[in-house]
């Protein structure tokens, strides 16, 4: 199992790397929506597992229509940056109208609400979030479309998925070596507070380590040591509460994992969960606090 997960892990940080600094732009918005289709695809069949019946059709056409709507308008200009939130949130609610009106023409379903809210949240959670990703490569990007994304969208998912993805493998070494504190056992029984606070300073020395090695400059944006610490403290954090709001959606569906599409790690959903909740957090802290 650790070998597997070693193996995936390490494949998945070349890809990201190679994505990064070679791909397309149009190559990585198609990535983006189809990690996002596959990730939605394992929510909603969890949700299935649950009992609750979903618009699984809606929700994957709603989702992709987020993401590209954002990667078709956003820019560094500030009407480019308005674009792309107006038609983020005029996809999002005429999604949200479609799946209102889809749901007259049933008569059999006994749980109408649940339907409407899993087949929303699979867009919300899964779609929304990651469309995150699509703001931290391209926010910030004024070269030609078919160019590969700019340096400063390259090095803002470099530094969003190290530093998260190294608080999973702080927390998972240091849980096994030292783990006697239960985080959440109702969610998540492996979890533990020593393995958390692994992941942390895991998550903190990457993130010092992104600031040495890049000088403190990520693109157009400026990495100071404060922010470093900042972020590498506060990421693992939410990368956990990410990873537990999964193990929920696991628990009410009774499944172990989302799926079996990663030797070691599970489904799409599994190695996505933790970055979900992190690329906001990012994003709003660049937007916020790095000029």
């Amino acid at each position: 199992m650790l070998k597997q997960r070693l193996v995936s892990g390490v494949l998945l940080a070349v890809m990201v790397v190679m994505v990064a600094n070679y791909l397309p732009s149009p190559a990585c918005w198609l990535l983006i929506v189809g990690l996002s289709a596959l990730a939605r695809y394992e929510f909603y069949t969890m949700m299935d597992g649950a009992g609750l019946p979903v618009f699984r059709v809606i929700g994957m056409l709603g989702g992709a229509a987020v993401v590209s709507s954002t990667f078709w308008t956003i820019g560094p200009e500030d009407q480019q940056l308005a674009a792309g939130y107006r038609w983020e949130n005029l996809v999002l609610m005429l999604t949200a109208l479609v799946v209102f009106v889809r749901q007259f023409p049933q008569k059999d379903n006994a749980q109408p609400v649940s339907t409407i809210a899993c087949t929303l949240l699979g867009v919300w959670y899964v779609a929304f979030l990651m469309n995150y990703f699509t703001r931290l490569a391209f926010a910030w990007h004024d070269g030609e479309l078919l160019h590969a994304v700019g340096p400063t969208g390259r090095m803002m998912v470099l530094y969003l998925v190290g530093v998260v993805k190294s608080s999973d493998v702080g927390a998972y070494f240091a849980g096994r070596l030292l783990g006697r504190h239960k985080l959440y056992p109702r969610l998540s029984p492996k979890k533990t507070w020593e393995g958390l606070a692994g992941g942390v300073v895991a998550s903190l020395c990457v993130s010092l380590l992104f600031w040495h090695l890049t000088s403190g400059v990520l693109g157009k944006l400026p990495l100071d040591i404060v922010d470093a610490v900042v972020l590498g403290l506060v990421l693992p954090v939410v990368g956990v509460l990410g990873d537990l709001f999964e193990s929920l959606l696991k628990r009410s569906s009774g499944m172990k994992d989302s799926g079996t599409l990663i030797p070691g790690m599970g489904g799409v959903l599994d190695v996505l969960d933790s970055l979900l909740f992190g690329a906001p957090v990012v994003y709003a802290y660049a937007v916020l606090f790095m000029k």
